[in-house]
């Protein structure tokens, strides 16, 4: 699950630095955009005194030579203007649109009267110095104004008065005409003097308004031209249509607004059309989780998937779909885990069922001596016989022999409860194994009640190994194995009991040459019950005794292993680990 998360985790940080990065990414083209268009307006709106700050912004100078962007070069040949670039020495270094008559150096008495009268061989001119951050760098920006030209030849006509008479009223008003323009005569004070071919709104003006007229020209639907005369202080403002008086800062502000809401509508869409996505991408996933842990609820662990949802997650050559390509190995877990819990209940019906058949067998060997030791109970009870002294004694070694198999497999079925919820605690010492399976096998040959039965003892040669056993639970061990030896084989089988050493474990093997185990049997021969019907046969090592080997050999940290063919016998083999001291 460890890719899952990365996986995860690279995914969400991804989507979420990709949103930032293209929100940001929005926000900067909006900014980029509404600079460009305020630009653009502020050029349209005065281009002749207004936008040499943006010419200078937009210059690039790089070896000697600057450039400005095509569009401003092709908008200031629309407007008739030109614009030149000077270096330190005053030499010309780039230009848009010169006329022919423009020296491509400039001396010091030329910049120096251009910048006192505003004006160069003809040509209006608006000049600005920049030092900031690079080599000095002097830019010019010239025009020609015929119309300013015009209003000036008529101001010097007509100036020489403070107001004109009443008889040149008519010809000022006939000019002015001409030019579509308006005049307004205004002494030192503000107040206005004379007003031709406009109204008189006002009998006067603050001088700040007037200052804002002639500079913030763009506010205001007319255009001021003033011209002074500091003798008399009488000032003669002309006023002509402003081209660009529609561009206002309120109308910039409702386009910056504007430009907003589209922004943030752009967001918004964008932002529900990744939520659905994600939705889709993310939520699909879970509601097949869901559905599938609903299933598994209700005990349906054979079916992961149904028809309809295979195909909605895998293609046809099996691969996962790229909606849920994120999860597959949660699906696959998914798949692993039905399994399990599939597997696990099979088990547990198949515990289920061997319990029951356990009992039935536990039941059924208690009810066979029960039965022998409740007959013989009625006739004893009854009178009907009499009993000499030989035929008592055998009824009472019959009863005192069933009553010990009786006491025998109860202790066997507490003991099989014990060993498995670990009660039994081992008191394991240092055991010499050959003396203890000599010891063993000696008690079977010498059990007269065995019979036609031979055993064999094979030790490890030249070794003498060790291990740490409790010699108790050990012995009970082996017993049961050899007891199962004897009880499930024919007369005249062999037994043999055999030693190996083999890396740091010692094998005792319990070999038998009789009828052997089908793999079924081998399959289930430490967990079933095998019961044994005949009261009158050795019941030694019957039932549980198999169960009961195997966890006395995982006490002692080994495990047992069976091999057995049909008709040709059976090898079990415990491997116990050597005693490390």
């Amino acid at each position: 699950m460890k890719s899952i998360k990365r996986r995860l985790t690279f995914h969400f940080s991804f989507q979420f630095i990709a949103a930032i990065a293209c929100v940001c990414c929005i926000l900067f083209c909006a900014l980029i955009f509404l600079g460009y268009y305020l630009t653009k307006q502020d050029i349209k709106r005065d281009l002749p005194s207004g936008s040499l700050s943006v010419l200078t912004t937009d210059t690039t100078v790089k070896n000697g030579k600057a450039t400005v962007s095509e569009n401003l070069a092709k908008q200031l040949k629309q407007e008739g203007l030109w614009y030149q670039v000077l270096n330190k020495q005053g030499k010309v270094i780039g230009e848009i649109n010169p006329p022919k008559d423009l020296p491509k150096h400039y001396g010091l008495s030329e910049l120096l009267e251009m910048d006192k009268t505003k004006k160069f061989k003809g040509y209006n001119v608006v000049t600005e110095l920049d030092t900031f951050l690079t080599t000095p760098t002097y830019y010019i920006l010239g025009y020609k104004s015929d119309l300013k030209e015009q209003l000036y030849a008529l101001y010097s006509k007509y100036h020489k008065e403070s107001v004109p008479p009443k008889s040149d009223i008519p010809l000022i008003k006939k000019a002015l005409k001409e030019k579509n323009a308006s005049l307004q005569i205004l002494n030192d004070k503000g107040d206005i003097l004379a007003s031709i071919r406009m109204p008189k709104e006002k009998p006067s003006y603050d001088p700040l308004e007037i200052i804002s007229r002639k500079i913030e020209q763009d506010k205001y639907d007319s255009t001021a031209t003033v011209f002074h005369d500091s003798k008399k202080k009488i000032s003669w403002i002309f006023y002509t249509p402003n081209n660009y008086h529609g561009i206002t800062d309120e109308s910039i502000i409702r386009k910056a607004w504007m430009i907003s809401i589209i922004v943030a509508v752009f967001v918004l869409i964008a932002t529900i059309t990744f939520s659905i996505w994600n939705a889709f991408r993310y939520g699909g996933p879970l509601l097949l989780f869901t559905s599938w842990l609903g299933r598994m609820g209700s005990g349906n662990y054979s079916e992961v998937l149904t028809e309809k949802e295979r195909k909605r997650v895998f293609r046809k050559n099996g691969k996962v779909r790229f909606q849920y390509r994120l999860y597959s190995e949660v699906i696959k877990a998914f798949y692993e885990m039905a399994e399990q819990l599939s597997l696990a209940e099979k088990e547990r019906k198949q515990l289920e069922t061997t319990r029951e058949e356990w009992m039935t067998g536990i039941s059924h060997d208690l009810r066979t001596p029960l039965s022998t030791i409740q007959g013989y109970g009625h006739m004893l009870e009854s009178g009907h016989y009499i009993w000499n002294e030989e035929e008592l004694k055998e009824i009472g070694q019959t009863l005192r022999d069933k009553s010990e198999y009786m006491v025998g497999l109860v202790e066997d079925f507490s003991l099989a409860f014990k060993l498995k919820n670990n009660v039994v605690v081992l008191e394991t010492k240092k055991v010499d194994v050959h003396q203890l399976l000599q010891h063993i096998v000696l008690k079977f040959v010498n059990d007269r009640t065995i019979k036609n039965v031979q055993f064999s003892y094979v030790p490890v040669v030249h070794l003498q190994p060790f291990i740490q056993a409790d010699t108790r639970w050990f012995e009970r061990m082996v017993d049961n194995l050899i007891f199962n030896a004897i009880k499930h084989n024919p007369d005249n089988t062999t037994i043999t009991i055999s030693t190996a050493i083999k890396n740091d474990q010692i094998l005792i093997m319990i070999q038998d040459d009789g009828i052997g185990m089908d793999e079924e049997t081998q399959k289930n021969l430490f967990d079933r019950y095998y019961r044994g019907t005949n009261t009158t046969e050795k019941t030694d090592g019957a039932g549980l005794g198999m169960s009961i080997a195997k966890a006395i050999c995982e006490l002692h940290k080994g495990h047992i292993e069976v091999k057995s063919t049909l008709h040709q016998g059976t090898a079990i083999t415990l491997y116990i680990p050597l005693s490390t001291n």
